[in-house]
């Protein structure tokens, strides 16, 4: 249950640096829309794969010790 924590804690943060350098720096506009919509797509797909190792399906997370 903590290890399934960190990871959605982890995504979280990354997707957020990866939404503030996209406002920071000056990309033109198409592709900062992509690079924010691919962040958080990728970023759903683990908290969905973290949410189905709860109920027992192997999502291919590492386990943390």
């Amino acid at each position: 249950m903590i290890s399934i924590l960190i990871y959605l804690l982890v995504v979280g943060l990354i997707v957020g640096l990866i939404w503030y350098v996209c406002d920071a720096l000056p990309i033109p506009e198409p592709l900062n829309k992509i690079i924010k919509i691919v962040a958080v797509v990728v970023g759903v797909l683990v908290v969905v794969l973290a949410l189905l190792s709860l109920t027992g399906y192997d999502a291919g997370f590492p386990r943390l010790r």
